[in-house]
């Protein structure tokens, strides 16, 4: 593919286009891929035999074209799986107040666990993650959280490039320090767990912390014109995630599609009720209750993680619409119908290459 959009790291990735799609979905980030981007896998949430089956089957399907894998491992989590432990700190005033939860909205009790409830966030499930993908023929791994070298220095040994996202310039620092070969400046506008400084104030600073180490844009990133300002801005390419949540291989469900849709920038919201961290996300009766007067404040990861984790499962299993939900950007209000993959990508380049042409001319 010949296009204005193409930067050096294009040419060290092997990718058609400067576009990194970050997503929940395997399907997703293999369509991603497949359309000339950067497919990521956010596979924190899984377990050690599903990031093989994962990782196995994105070689089988891609092959030698870029992908790679988003694990979140956070300074501070307990030593090990054992959520008996967790369970014993957890306060009574919170126990209470999901309780109360459960009855307004009347959510089932069916007794299994959510995704953020299956397994604890420990140093040792870190490392048996972290195992399985120095195992396999991953050539990227990204670090959505912390940047430790114990991950850095065996994987950058085995061949790979390490990603780091991050929100300040002291965290650019850190990561540079640890050895990540791409920064990923990621703005306040950002879905998911984001920081407290715009894009257009951060990606410039992290440029030039970065130095010849290639940084990618990240947070609001919905058009071509904002691919356009990003390279403008001397990044090397952008990190997408809120535009495929309405794609058919997201696999969405219709409430939380139909609220999606709905919403614009500023009904998404900064919540700790989910996993403790700063989770943006499209705002909801489940956002409203956590941010009432009478509401605890949300506990520190993994405890948050462990209280709320069951019933977030149950109110997906048993959808309990109210209090549906879905992490999402700034970006969200750009997005208002269903759509694929390929479509979007085909959007993005477009406008991107048309703003690029129109400035040059």
């Amino acid at each position: 593919m010949t296009t204005p959009l193409r930067t050096p790291l294009c040419d060290e990735l092997g990718s058609e286009l400067p576009i990194f799609g970050f997503t929940h979905s395997l399907d997703a980030a293999i369509a991603i891929s497949r359309n000339g981007g950067v497919g990521i896998w956010g596979a924190t949430r899984s377990t050690p035999d599903e990031i093989e089956v994962g990782l196995s089957r994105m070689h089988a399907e891609l092959g030698e074209l870029p992908y790679g894998i988003d694990l979140v491992i956070p300074p501070g989590m307990p030593e090990r799986d054992n959520r008996a432990e967790i369970e014993a700190a957890i306060p009574d005033e919170h126990r209470r107040f999901v309780a109360s939860l459960r009855e307004r909205f009347d959510i089932p009790d069916d007794g299994e666990p959510g995704a953020r409830s299956r397994f604890v966030r420990s140093e040792a499930t870190a490392r048996e993650q972290v195992d399985v993908a120095m195992d396999s023929n991953l050539r990227l791994l990204a670090l959505g959280i912390g940047s430790p070298e114990w991950v850095i220095g065996p994987a950058k040994d085995r061949g790979m490039k390490m990603i780091s996202l991050v929100g300040q310039p002291k965290h650019a620092e850190r990561a540079l320090r640890a050895g990540a070969d791409i920064i990923v400046a990621q703005g306040y506008d950002a879905g998911a767990h984001t920081g407290t400084v715009g894009t257009f104030s951060l990606v410039p600073r992290i440029v030039d912390v970065a130095g010849d180490v290639p940084v990618v844009a990240a947070g609001g990133v919905a058009t071509g014109r904002h691919i356009a300002a990003a390279l403008a801005m001397g990044a090397q390419g952008v990190w997408i995630g809120t535009a495929w949540l309405l794609c058919a291989e997201e696999g969405t469900g219709p409430e939380v599609a139909a609220k999606l849709m709905a919403a614009e920038s500023a009904d998404t919201v900064i919540s700790r009720a989910d996993s403790g961290k700063t989770l943006r996300q499209v705002r909801t009766a489940w956002s409203d209750a956590w941010a009432a007067d009478d509401a605890p404040t949300p506990l520190k990861m993994p405890y948050q993680d462990i209280l709320v984790g069951d019933v977030l499962g149950q109110i997906e299993r048993h959808r309990v619409e109210p209090l549906m939900h879905s992490p999402a950007g700034q970006s969200i209000a750009y997005f208002d119908e269903m759509t694929t993959v390929a479509d979007v990508m085909q959007d993005l380049v477009d406008e991107a290459e048309a703003t690029l042409n129109r400035l040059s001319s």
